[in-house]
């Protein structure tokens, strides 16, 4: 399905490419550049009052569009959400004044312990009562809506009466708030599960996404001997994501997509080569509209 020239303008002919802000690039991010770029960074490394992460993250925020990516609100917990944090949030918010605010669906809280994880939610009525009246809360404390990631999964609920993508276009209708469509998650979901990513990115509601995230994924073996991808953020971002994410900015147009890399860093130059393929991706998109040519994903 290819968009119209209009859809193209209407969400603008920019292509923005990001990466995470990781300290160790800032000195070649500041001498380097990236034109038509953002970086995003976790909410929680940044929740302190100052010092370097702060100097660090000003010297960036100077030249670039700011993206705050949180990963421990536990918008999918059952307790209330912790004041303290959303607190912290709020101020980070109004410090840095970032283009994005983004939050998981998922929950990493419970009676009190705060897990490292991002876990799963069953799909049900319940949950999706929760989930809605915890993201009105936290737009509410903030002032602003925000993006809602979906999750990348390796168990699934008996107890879920809907499908994710239901589920994630219910709480979008309800609270207003846009969507983080991660792209290696549903590759990863989509494998460890036996359902089609291209299913799912069809029923997934693309007219709500305002980011995209890509990152590279790890291959390993479960207890059955079944192959099982983690979501690692360690490597390259691999052909078959990249595949999905030109078919997903064909329906939808240029759409800021953040390029992930946690851990096993490489150098700056391997993380803005990158974003560098999505900036191009999408710049080819736009220009093939205006020439009237289209494009095949």
């Amino acid at each position: 399905m290819n968009a119209s020239p209009s859809t193209i303008a209407a969400r603008g002919a920019r292509a923005l490419a990001g990466t995470s802000f990781k300290p160790e690039h800032l000195q070649a991010i500041l001498e380097d550049g990236m034109k038509d770029g953002f970086f995003e960074v976790h909410a929680e490394n940044y929740m302190g009052a100052g010092g370097p992460p702060h100097r660090a993250l000003a010297a960036v925020r100077r030249d670039y569009p700011l993206s705050i990516h949180g990963v421990g609100m536990s918008i999918g917990g059952t307790g209330p959400l912790d004041i303290l944090h959303l607190t912290r949030l709020r101020d980070l918010v109004d410090r840095y004044e970032p283009a994005l605010v983004s939050e998981h669906l998922a929950w990493s809280s419970h009676g009190g312990t705060f897990f490292n994880d991002l876990l799963p939610l069953p799909y049900t009525k319940d949950t999706l009562d929760k989930v809605c009246a915890h993201i009105s809360k936290v737009q509410e404390m903030i002032g602003r809506a925000i993006l809602l990631e979906n999750p990348s999964t390796y168990v699934a609920f008996a107890a879920s009466g809907m499908s994710e993508t239901e589920f994630i276009r219910k709480v979008a209708q309800r609270t207003g708030c846009g969507l983080l469509l991660d792209i290696n998650n549903v590759f990863v979901s989509a494998a460890n599960h036996g359902y089609s990513a291209l299913t799912y990115l069809s029923e997934f509601p693309l007219e709500q996404v305002g980011e995209i995230h890509l990152a590279g994924h790890g291959e390993q073996l479960d207890d059955e001997n079944e192959p099982l991808l983690i979501d690692s953020h360690d490597r390259a971002i691999a052909e078959p994501v990249w595949h999905h994410y030109s078919s997903v900015i064909t329906r939808i147009g240029p759409t800021p997509t953040l390029i992930e890399w946690d851990s096993n860093l490489p150098e700056w130059s391997v993380l803005h080569a990158q974003a560098l393929t999505a900036q191009r991706l999408m710049t080819g998109i736009v220009a093939s509209f205006e020439q009237g040519v289209g494009y095949e994903a």
